[in-house]
């Protein structure tokens, strides 16, 4: 399964989240609401989640082992960062 597209929903400009994607799957699939987090470290990519009645999250989709999620992760950050360098989103 591969990313065949990759689309800003949101930018923003305060706080740790720096931006919100929808990517789309062999043409096929989408997936909305990705969210990115800014870190001290650099990012972080936190799948769509919905919050439960004791206040924590859980996620409504995720890449069921690591090196999935990690190929997602790398795709959007490298997507963000490009974008970014290239001035078609502001820089925080």
């Amino acid at each position: 399964m591969e990313i065949t597209d990759i689309k800003l929903r949101k930018y923003f400009t305060e706080g740790p989240l720096e931006a919100i994607y929808s990517i789309t799957f062999d043409n096929e699939l989408a997936l909305h609401d990705v969210k990115l987090v800014k870190r001290e470290d650099g990012y972080m990519v936190v799948m769509p989640n919905r919050k439960l009645a004791n206040g924590l999250f859980k996620d409504i989709v995720h890449p069921i082992n690591s090196v999935f999620r990690d190929r997602i992760s790398s795709q959007i950050v490298n997507f963000h960062k490009n974008s970014v360098s290239n001035n078609e989103i502001p820089s925080n």
